[in-house]
């Protein structure tokens, strides 16, 4: 074999090797500045980390790039903070799942524990980014800052918002303040609690809103500013635990409808389903045939969320329906998306109906 050959079988030997340990952290500076704090990039893929064939087309492929490229192409923000970068995935959030949000959020527990880590910023499509970030909300055990972000266009789009919305992250991520405030997602200048925000269009960069509660603060080109503090229990004064869990319970959404009858309710429960949420019409209403089919269920033992279809809003307990007498649970101010995510992090433990009402007021 020739010296040339041996020399680029040793050079694809080496990347091979690098993108095998790439979920280890990758320092991106020489040098790290001690004035400023450590924070570490968990890159997912998504919209931010896209390209398009051309800047002006309309489709493009989502999780092109990965965490070293997204996190050069900012270079302001290492004047923000020290930066380095771990690929968790690479996939539109669309394909999101359990098995990476079982990986993120223990990474990110294993990293809220490092003394020299002092905030987190996770880059994520924007179609399940607020399920995503509950799920964090949830299960994260840390009070540092843990930042989510994306995009609505690709990195090679014509005014991509993707590179602002990274720097802004990063702002607020190494932004003393941000501490105690849950998990929070940057995106257009705003900065959005977990447990609040909702996505409002399906192509509008300002997509995000806090319709309920409002947003908990702003940031305008690293300048970070927080109006209050998020809604409801979160992190590190959570009660959920994901130590020991491989696998999450099935909860499945059924959108309530004109004449809709109990089919998808029992089909549900026949494909493994513990628990329903109905994203119900008006206030978690549906008719009296899915009525009387999700009691059937509920007296069965599967739980069932009355949520709304409806943008914004609270299903509260006992309006609409009689909850106590059917069996079911409010979800109080969260939308269906939401109350699947809760329902199944409460389900990781055996509880009553009434508990579990408990912690969809609390949560």
């Amino acid at each position: 074999m020739s010296p040339r050959r041996v020399v680029s079988r040793l050079l694809l030997a080496c990347i091979t090797l690098i993108a095998a340990v790439s979920i280890r952290p990758i320092a991106l500076t020489a040098q790290t500045n001690k004035d400023l704090p450590n924070v570490v990039v968990l890159a997912t893929g998504g919209t931010i980390a896209g390209a398009g064939a051309t800047d002006t087309q309309v489709g493009y492929t989502s999780g092109q790039l990965g965490v070293d490229q997204l996190i050069a192409a900012v270079p302001q923000a290492k004047k923000l903070a020290n930066l380095r970068g771990e690929q968790i995935s690479n996939i539109g959030s669309q394909d999101m799942n359990d098995e990476v949000w079982l990986k993120l959020a223990h990474r990110v527990n294993e990293l809220a524990q490092m003394a020299d880590v002092e905030g987190i910023v996770i880059t994520h499509g924007t179609d399940t980014i607020e399920e995503t970030a509950y799920f964090l909300n949830l299960v994260a055990k840390t009070a540092k800052p843990v930042v989510l972000t994306g995009s609505m266009r690709p990195a090679t789009a014509l005014s991509a918002d993707g590179p602002l919305n990274f720097y802004n992250a990063v702002a607020v991520a190494a932004n003393q303040d941000a501490a105690g405030h849950g998990v929070l997602v940057v995106l257009n200048d705003w900065i959005h609690g977990a447990a609040s925000l909702t996505k409002t269009s399906t192509t509008a960069v300002q997509t995000f809103m806090s319709p309920l509660s409002g947003l908990v603060g702003t940031v305008a080109y690293g300048k970070v500013e927080f109006n209050r503090h998020p809604i409801g229990k979160h992190t590190s004064e959570s009660e959920f635990s994901l130590q020991g869990v491989t696998a999450l319970p099935r909860v499945d959404i059924i959108m309530a409808h004109e004449n809709m009858d109990g089919a998808l309710i029992d089909a549900a429960v026949a494909a493994g389903a513990k628990g329903l949420v109905i994203a119900g019409v008006g206030n978690g209403n549906l008719t009296k045939a899915a009525v009387d089919a999700l009691a059937a269920q509920a007296k069965k033992g599967i739980v069932c969320v009355r949520a709304s279809r409806v943008t914004v809003g609270r299903v509260e307990r006992n309006v609409e329906l009689d909850d106590d007498k059917l069996g079911f649970v409010a979800s109080m101010d969260k939308n269906p998306q939401k109350s699947r995510v809760l329902l199944r992090i409460a389900l990781l433990q055996q509880r009553s109906v009434e508990d579990i009402q408990r912690i969809f007021s609390e949560y």
